[in-house]
């Protein structure tokens, strides 16, 4: 299996080279190379996929070291390194689960520079996949950074009517955060001697320099998961972005936050963990009430589930920095569950809105005597985001909650909260929209799903389903290298004491 990750990685790139020698002979708006472009991506995307799932596969969930990895020299001294362990390996399954959906849901919407849009995906997926196998910060911070580009054109040249100012808002508070991170990654090659991340998570840094670095990368991830105040660019980002962009953002990009935490921040500098452990909690808390509160107050759809997600995302760095099992599995489940349900939901809105072209929430009403299958694909998606008992939502939120209740009880009570008010907004929005009246008489010509979109909605049904009713699954996979994680940040934290 040597090779099976730079194999998974790049693969996508495959897809880009065909798709620029299709470019190469194809006329401007020619409709025979964009749909010849769109099934190309798409054989990539799912080519994709089958690797990952073979990785997956072939992971031997008892070890708790990394997998499959591979050291090659590359240039100056530096390594090309890669590997997975039980942490990583599902964010790879997530990210190559989520692509082909995104290529199914731009067949039809976009019908502009299909081409270049394709291609835009593609080198994303080969960024973003890298980012989870990366095992050498040079390489990881390449991944990192270079995902910006592609989601950044997505978002500035496919996205809405003010796109140009999400795109660079997106671009430039992400930007920031990674300068800080990057000089924090070159104080720790200058210190260790060493960029791989392997060796870092048992180099021992001294306490005052742990601080110096965790803020380095807390600038960095914070923005990234988004946490609480930097949360801003997120909102525009999510409403002004094409819909398969949105998916993106909300069930890949987001999550690059919360496995920053989990692979550099505790494992590495542990002591500045434990010390910033109140501040992060009462950010958390401050985050999953207040985006709470603001997104029963809006009026675009997409808003709503982009201020949803930041608040979700404070249940993940809550558990993640409570330090034990429960709230490290809780954490890393619930951002994998988020990312198959906000990634369907906005996948509903973006059937709505093909069909309606508005996202305004006051103009739908009653679609549930037109569109009886989307009714019951949102309401179930709607259901996993509120966090019933059988759906994936569930698992993630509990466990995340009774991991910080075993650090913190006035954070645990605090962010409970934030499951009723999630409740409240996701379920006045779901009966608003399909069982409301319906006074626009537009709305009664409105189809429902075809085929194409319940092909796209079956997959993500499925793996809301089997998530939360088989969650060992999950466990299963990442139960060793977490169960690691913990063991060395307590031992650490003991020390600390």
């Amino acid at each position: 299996m040597s090779g099976i990750l730079s194999l998974t990685t790049f693969a996508p790139m495959i897809g880009v080279a065909a798709i620029l020698i299709l470019r190469l002979f194809a006329k401007p708006d020619d409709l025979r190379a964009a749909s010849a472009a769109r099934w190309i991506a798409l054989a990539a995307t799912l080519a994709t996929l089958a690797l990952s799932v073979l990785v997956v596969a072939r992971f031997d969930p008892v070890a708790s070291g990394f997998q499959f990895t591979e050291n090659a020299n590359w240039f100056a001294g530096l390594h090309y390194r890669m590997g997975v362990d039980g942490i990583s390996v599902l964010f790879v399954l997530l990210t190559a689960f989520l692509m082909p959906l995104c290529i199914l849901a731009s067949w039809r919407s976009v019908t502009t520079r299909v081409i270049e849009y394709m291609i835009a995906f593609l080198i994303l997926e080969t960024l973003m996949v890298g980012v989870f196998c990366a095992l050498d910060l040079i390489v990881f911070y390449l991944f990192f950074e270079g995902q910006l580009i592609p989601m950044f054109l997505i978002i500035g040249v496919w996205g809405g009517k003010n796109r140009v100012y999400a795109a660079f808002k997106f671009f430039l508070y992400t930007l920031l955060g990674s300068v800080l991170m990057l000089a924090a990654i070159l104080a720790m090659i200058g210190i260790a001697h060493t960029s791989s991340i392997p060796a870092l998570m048992t180099f021992h840094f001294a306490p005052r320099v742990q601080t110096w670095l965790w803020l380095g990368f807390f600038a960095s991830f914070a923005v990234k998961a988004p946490m609480w105040p930097v949360h801003t660019w997120l909102p525009d980002a999510h409403v002004e972005a094409p819909t398969a962009g949105s998916v993106i953002l909300a069930g890949i990009l987001l999550k690059m936050g919360g496995y920053g935490f989990m692979r550099f921040s505790l494992p590495m500098l542990p002591h500045a963990s434990l010390q910033f452990t109140p501040l992060i909690f009462a950010l958390s808390v401050i985050a999953v009430i207040y985006t709470s509160l603001v997104a029963f107050r809006q009026t675009d759809f997409k808003k709503l589930i982009a201020y949803s997600s930041v608040a979700h995302m404070g249940f993940v760095t809550l558990g993640i920095f409570s330090g034990n099992l429960q709230g490290e599995q809780g954490a890393l489940f619930l951002m994998l569950s988020h990312g198959v349900i906000s990634g369907a939901l906005f996948l509903c809105v973006g059937v709505v809105y093909d069909r309606m072209h508005t996202r305004e929430i006051a103009f739908y009403g009653g679609l549930v005597s037109r569109m009886p299958l989307y009714a019951a694909a949102f309401m179930l998606f709607t259901m996993g985001n509120v966090g019933l008992p059988g759906t994936s939502g569930f698992v993630g939120e509990i466990l995340s909650l009774t991991g910080t209740y075993g650090v913190s009880t006035w954070a645990a009570i605090l962010a409970t909260s934030g499951v009723v008010l999630s409740a409240v907004y996701a379920l006045t929005v779901y009966r608003r929209i399909i069982f409301g009246e319906m006074t626009n008489p537009d709305l009664g010509l409105i189809a429902d799903l075809e085929p194409r979109e319940v092909l796209i909605f079956v997959p993500l049904v499925a793996a809301t389903l089997v998530l939360g009713l088989a969650p060992g699954l999950v466990f299963q996979i990442s139960g060793a290298s977490v169960g690691h994680l913990v063991d060395a940040f307590q031992a650490s934290a003991r020390l600390a004491r």
